[in-house]
């Protein structure tokens, strides 16, 4: 083989492994999340599963001819991609989401498909050495070669394809291409011509991945989107649910937006129900559902609103089947509401409502001190924010966003649910914080109760350079 072929065959095995490890990401997160722990356990199985195959694969080479092993192990590894789709959706409903189930995950459905192909590099590398006065001129031109095939894949996909292709089709398109190039080589190198167990083999993978069905109604850029139907027993629609990844993220009656079924959502609106009376202007920092601006638009009518959402389709989602209608008072801005903060003014707002997420864990990025002197600029003297989290019963994530945004804020407060939810459990708590004191609000007995001050009094402050969010909430 020579060298500029064998680049190229390096470079397109180790492209695609990437892009079947960023596309993992999307397919565990309907179960595990996406989160810190989410993504270490991706990152850290394929990189295993590189190793491996590259340790396996320079055994085989060294035992048997590498011309006979290329093209069928990357027939195999195209084979092997398949079938994690199906193996993801066989295993996830059964997982939560702790860093040990995002393990188990990735590795049964990912590991043996990153080894076997990154098993042909050094089979590869065995085929291409002429002599040994070449090795290094060889070696390092094919892990060059890998390394930029990886970059590419990499960029490609995240870039680009997720944002154009559903996952079950990306990993549909890397299969087909390593079957395409296993089979190209095996002609090439040996005339191999495809035979009757090898085909029955690739159509087995072919029709596991096609025939496992996902649980999402919408692939965005971002999520996994679910939209349920709330039925009552004589089968009248009373609302629609809104799922991200495996989180349900908001309820919509389309007939009355005062109707809010989720608790978090309740509590939020308990904060809007105790500024002055008469319209507001609110910043909120997440969209889903749209849930808090619909209730400010119908108990404040003239109020002005600017919700920041990262995910584009989630806004057409809200549009298309949850009843949003954007208006000029009820405005919608397409980015990172970390960013788009800066371009606020001084000032300006009566309430900001933080309720975005990642997986479980608030973005980390808005939880520092940073973030808190721009909200307490953007803020008028009298101005509440308040921020829904998810949090574990000894509070670590809240006694920490409490020590944070006392630095900037004269009064913080939480309101706190844990009398009323199970013990041991990850529930919602909403913290705020104001220049002046924190209004009187009405919560319901069901709901919870506001706490003045930090009732822990033991958390860190959050920096840029510091925020442990997924660590915290545990």
């Amino acid at each position: 083989m020579s060298q500029r072929a064998a680049q190229a065959l390096v470079f397109a095995t180790s492209g695609l492994v990437l892009v079947l490890e960023i596309v993992a990401g999307r397919l565990v997160a309907p179960y595990v999340g996406i989160s810190l722990e989410s993504f270490t356990a991706i990152i850290g199985t394929v990189l295993a599963g590189i190793a491996a195959g590259a340790a396996f694969g320079g055994q085989l080479a060294d035992r048997m001819d590498p011309a006979r092993l290329i093209g069928p192990t990357i027939i195999v590894g195209g084979v092997l991609s398949w079938f994690s789709v199906p193996i993801v959706r066989a295993i996830g409903p059964a997982l939560n989401t702790s860093a040990g189930s995002s393990v188990i995950l990735v590795a049964a459905a990912f590991l043996l498909p990153a080894a076997v192909v990154s098993a042909v590099s050094p089979m590869i590398a065995k085929l291409t050495l002429g002599s040994v006065e070449e090795t290094g001129t060889v070696v390092g031109g094919l892990s060059a070669a890998g390394t930029i095939g990886a970059l590419a894949g990499t960029f490609l996909t995240g870039f680009v394809l997720v944002s154009i292709l559903s996952v079950t089709v990306i990993v549909f398109l890397i299969g087909a291409v390593l079957i395409a190039i296993g089979a190209g080589v095996s002609f090439a190198l040996r005339g191999d011509r495809p035979t009757l167990p090898g085909t029955a083999v690739v159509l087995v993978g072919a029709l596991g991945l096609l025939s496992s069905s996902g649980i999402c109604d919408h692939e965005t850029t971002y999520y996994c989107v679910r939209i349920e139907v709330d039925t009552a027993a004589d089968g009248t629609e009373t609302g629609r649910s809104l799922w991200l990844d495996q989180l349900r993220h908001g309820f919509v009656d389309l007939d009355d937006p005062t109707n809010l079924d989720i608790r978090y959502v309740r509590l939020l609106a308990d904060i809007v129900d105790g500024l002055p009376e008469g319209p507001i202007d609110a910043a909120h920092i997440g969209g889903a559902a749209f849930t808090v601006p619909r209730y400010v638009e119908a108990t404040r009518p003239g109020s002005d609103q600017l919700v920041f959402e990262i995910d584009a389709a989630l806004i057409d989602i809200a549009e298309a089947e949850l009843g949003l209608e954007l208006t000029d008072r009820l405005r919608a801005e397409v980015g990172d509401a970390r960013l788009a903060i800066g371009d606020l003014g001084d000032d300006s707002y009566d309430l900001v409502v933080g309720d975005a997420f990642g997986s479980e864990a608030v973005p980390w990025h808005l939880t520092t001190v940073e973030v808190a002197a721009e909200l307490d600029r953007v803020l008028r003297d009298d101005g509440v924010y308040a921020v829904n989290l998810i949090d574990g019963p000894d509070g670590r994530f809240a006694a920490a966003l409490l020590a944070t945004l006392a630095e900037e804020f004269d009064h913080v407060g939480v309101i706190d649910p844990s009398s009323v939810v199970e013990s041991g459990d990850r529930f919602n708590r909403i913290v705020v914080a104001s220049d002046a004191p924190l209004p009187e609000l009405v919560i319901g007995a069901d709901d919870g109760q506001l706490m003045l001050g930090d009732p822990w009094g033991d958390g860190r402050v959050l920096t840029d350079n510091f925020a442990p969010v997924d660590q915290l909430i545990g």
